[in-house]
């Protein structure tokens, strides 16, 4: 499965545009694990750039198809090719991730945060549950670089997830 991720150059475009879901294959060929995991176009800055809070809102109540192309100039509506009109629960977010890289988390914009706190709103209201995940966190801090099991008592790491929440 990690064959399939891809590299995001910090400030750059998203690498996805379109919402691609996976299902990850268990040994036997064929047979799949009960979950699958959706990737989105990233949040940007700027306007115009970017997935839209609204395209995110849509995928969370399972409203986006799967191959629908971002457009962050206009928000997916009931009339586009793209839209689920009737979502079953496979098509719904049941855990909502956010990939973060500690290297970077205090250099997003706060225009980006306030995009994140909605969705992370959005998500609150529909109860569905949040995870954040903290990447490079060993090249921040010098102490979870010698040991990772130092990631519990660095001091650096616990500010960085405090930032995000």
């Amino acid at each position: 499965m990690t064959g399939r991720a891809t590299g995001y150059a910090l400030f750059q475009d998203s690498f996805t545009t379109d919402y691609r879901t996976f299902k990850i294959q268990k040994e036997a060929r064929g047979t799949f694990y009960p979950f699958a995991l959706s990737d989105i176009m990233g949040l940007e800055r700027d306007t115009g750039r970017g997935v839209r809070v609204e395209d995110i809102k849509l995928a969370m109540k399972g409203h986006v198809r799967d191959g629908y192309k971002f457009n962050p100039n206009a928000a997916l509506s009931d009339q586009d090719n793209g839209y689920n009109n009737n979502p079953s629960p496979n098509d719904k977010v049941h855990v909502l991730v956010c990939v973060v890289s500690a290297y970077a988390l205090n250099l997003i914009p706060p225009e980006t945060m306030t995009k994140m706190r909605e969705v992370q709103l959005a998500a609150r209201a529909l109860r569905i549950p949040q995870l954040a995940v903290l990447t490079r966190i060993d090249e921040v801090c010098p102490e979870v670089n010698k040991d990772i099991k130092n990631v519990y008592k660095s001091i650096y790491v616990k500010k960085q997830v405090r930032f995000y929440y």
